[in-house]
């Protein structure tokens, strides 16, 4: 009886989230001007080339300018950052002060995107941001404090090390919280630290959930103290942009490796993101594309060597994970090895091709892979390669999206024509990481860090001198 109480009383809460269901617009926004932002923000958004708005930007800045908490759920790759960042500068430049607003992000990564958006968003009127997470020293991060910056841009943990540690810093006069990738910060990994967070910053305030999925969980988003909040439901709740075209093929688990090469080699002009499942696995398929001559480098959450380094005074595995970030921005190579870590909210505008080279098995992190290509009205491809072992896997993603995918043509015998060269760069590469891994382990790195290394730019854990950096 008091189980259906609960669940009665859930279905009454959600009925009470106001819904702005998606609909056909009969004539559509054709500036910011339109939506209420500011002439100040209007010409930050020229300056960056941002024309008009999208639809997730259309339904949700007027509602946040008139003061809505807000619930955004969109498409990745779709300016979310701008749907909230937008009103909340508005509002800052109505009312001025430090520690105006919170952004928590689930990754380094993302953070350090939001970051760059609030500060080319802000160029003209002034924004300071901070930025806190992991693998950056924390002396640096309180300076950046002491500096009384209008925005704070953090990964959960990092923030509860400076409430904690910090002299003078406090969110008590916090106007905005913005939890971006809402359904991972709401999950049980981040759950401790978003609670100790909820109990140190004002009830008062404007809060924004904003993600490519969330669930429906009424108890966790009570939890983060959201008030009569709009719901922008800009696309269906797990969906693809129109414009990125889904391909799989089904392959023995022994050839994945040689139909990864073939894709990657038939598209040799495209820029490429490859999935993995495991960090080691980044490592290794790098090597062995490097050795067949492609350009892939790796990224993973497992660049774990912690020599010093001058250059931004950040550790060695950030200056490798957003070295590779670079290279892979600048062209200098182009095929990102990676795993789910840089699935999320990273804006890499030039990416063509996903390649899910191992399927991912929880299936909504499939959007977000698929999301980093076909971004802001490109085109883009997306191909999983499916092995016996992960036909359920994939049959789940396509129940999530509602639809049947057609099947990458290839012929085996043409695929497999590159078997023994595979085969050779593979072997080569295992023996590499078999005779470094040793030494590596006994020094505290990682497999690939030399390797990784000298493709970066950086030599017995130091860097050479960058100019303009």
């Amino acid at each position: 009886m008091e189980e259906m109480m609960v669940e009665e009383k859930r279905e009454v809460e959600e009925e009470e989230v106001k819904v702005v269901e998606e609909e056909e617009e009969e004539e559509r926004i054709q500036s910011f001007k339109e939506l209420g932002v500011c002439s100040e923000l209007v010409e930050a958004c020229d300056n960056l080339g941002w024309k008009a708005p999208t639809r997730i930007q259309m339904e949700a800045i007027p509602h946040a300018i008139q003061g809505s908490d807000i619930i955004g759920l969109a498409q990745t790759g779709s300016g979310k950052t701008a749907a909230f960042a937008l009103p909340i500068l508005q509002a800052l430049l109505q009312a001025p002060q430090p520690f105006f607003a919170c952004v928590l992000s689930p990754t380094r990564e993302l953070a350090i995107q939001i970051s760059e958006q609030f500060e080319a968003l802000g160029s003209g009127i002034g924004v300071k941001c901070a930025v806190l997470v992991g693998g950056v020293a924390q002396t640096d991060q309180s300076i950046a404090l002491a500096k009384r910056p209008h925005i704070v841009v953090a990964t959960p943990g990092r923030l509860i090390d400076h409430l904690s540690n910090t002299k003078g810093f406090t969110l008590r006069m916090l106007k905005y919280l913005v939890l971006d990738e809402a359904d991972r910060l709401l999950n049980e990994d981040f759950e401790k630290s978003l609670d100790e967070i909820l109990n140190v910053i004002p009830r008062e305030r404007k809060t924004y959930l904003f993600s490519a999925t969330m669930t429906k969980k009424v108890k966790k988003l009570q939890r983060a103290c959201l008030r009569n909040p709009v719901k922008i439901e800009a696309a269906s709740k797990y969906s693809t942009v129109d414009t990125l075209k889904q391909q799989y093929r089904f392959v023995p688990a022994k050839y994945k490796e040689c139909y990864l090469v073939y894709i990657l080699t038939e598209m040799s002009g495209s820029t490429s993101m490859v999935f993995t499942r495991t960090c080691d696995a980044t490592g290794l398929l790098a090597l062995m594309l490097r050795n067949l001559g492609l350009r892939a480098i790796p990224i993973s959450g497992h660049m774990t060597q912690v020599w010093p380094l001058s250059v931004l005074r950040i550790c060695h595995s950030e200056a490798k994970r957003l070295g590779a970030l670079n290279k892979f921005k600048g062209g200098e190579c182009n095929i990102l090895i990676c795993t789910d870590v840089a699935s999320r909210g990273l804006d890499i505008p030039s990416v063509d091709m996903v390649i899910n080279y191992d399927i991912p098995t929880n299936s909504k992190d499939y959007i977000h892979r698929v999301g980093r290509t076909a971004r802001a009205g490109r085109s883009g491809v997306a191909i999983s390669l499916v092995n016996q072992y992960e036909l359920e896997w994939y049959i789940q993603i396509e129940k999530l999206i509602g639809k049947k995918l057609p099947e990458f043509p290839a012929q085996e015998e043409e695929v497999l024509l590159l078997l023994e060269r595979v085969t050779e760069a593979k072997r080569i590469s295992q023996m590499k990481l078999k005779e470094t891994g040793g030494k590596k382990k006994r020094r505290g790195g990682d497999d690939v860090d030399e390797d990784v290394d000298r493709y970066l730019g950086l030599k017995n854990g130091k860097a050479k001198k960058f100019k303009n950096r």
